[in-house]
């Protein structure tokens, strides 16, 4: 079954880091994710994460200093050197606790020349790869909305998808995020059956308000038969914001575990009658 991953950044935020991960596991999660969980040393979450039947899904590297705006550092020209330094801690930390992706957040370049963003980006994204070589973990990037994150250097599934195609998808894989995916005005049912191939982690979050599933416009059954056609076995993470308390809002929760179990079987099943 696909892993139901609670990212604790966003959900039960009212509780400290550690907590989080029991309370993730009582609602019904069975993964979790956070960009930045340096603070809970890799042995004492690993313990945690077995405590409560959990694994970790996915973290950030080189987010930045948030309290200057940065969303990551791969992107801006003169930054390689702390670049390398906390991708390396990420990615320590990451196969300390199994984590299977490391997301090098892009960054918002400014007024920088484009074209050494991208250079910058390439080279960086190039040290990530081979520093992931011959590990358990694959880079993941994420393509971040214009509404979300203004002058964030990768918006578009398009871009994404282009700098996927350098490094290669078994190298590399996209971050497919609903929200910022219909902010941009993707169509995701067309997208993911064209696309697949290229996904390595889902993030849910409906559209506008960026609130749990039922708050906004878009179909996630349709969305959940789409993965479940294209044969989707990854990490499906809700990072959005709760309309109410994290408990309240996760109440669809029990019905998707149904769906997509439901879903995973049939299409097992399908494959053996083949």
């Amino acid at each position: 079954m696909n892993r139901l991953s609670a990212h604790i950044g966003y959900l039960f935020s009212e509780l400290p880091l550690l907590e989080r991960l029991e309370a993730a596991a009582s609602a019904g999660f069975t993964a979790i994710e956070h960009p930045s969980p340096w603070d809970v040393p890799a042995t004492e979450m690993r313990s945690c994460l077995a405590a409560n039947g959990l694994s970790f899904s996915q973290l950030c590297a080189v987010v930045g200093d948030a309290s200057k705006g940065e969303k990551g550092l791969a992107a801006l020209a003169d930054r390689e050197a702390d670049f390398r330094e906390s991708f390396n801690w990420a990615l320590d930390y990451a196969v300390a606790v199994d984590c299977p992706f490391v997301h090098p957040m892009a960054g918002v370049p400014g007024n920088a020349d484009a074209a050494a963003a991208a250079e910058t980006y390439h080279r960086n994204l190039g040290y990530a790869v081979e520093r992931t070589a011959g590990t358990n973990v694959k880079i993941l990037i994420e393509a971040i909305s214009e509404v979300a994150v203004p002058g964030y250097f990768m918006s578009t599934l398009e871009h994404a998808s282009r700098v996927q195609d350098i490094f290669g998808p078994g190298n590399l894989a996209l971050l497919l995020d609903t929200f910022h995916a219909q902010a941009n005005g993707i169509d995701l049912v067309p997208w993911i059956g064209a696309n697949s191939h290229r996904v390595g982690h889902i993030h849910i979050a409906d559209h506008p308000g960026r609130h749990e599933p039922g708050t906004g416009s878009i179909d996630f059954d349709a969305l959940l038969d789409a993965l479940a056609e294209q044969g989707y076995e990854g990490a499906i993470g809700f990072e959005y914001i709760p309309s109410r308390t994290t408990i309240e809002s996760a109440a669809f929760l029990p019905r998707w575990t149904q769906l997509i179990g439901a879903k995973l079987q049939q299409r097992r099943q399908d494959r053996r009658l083949a």
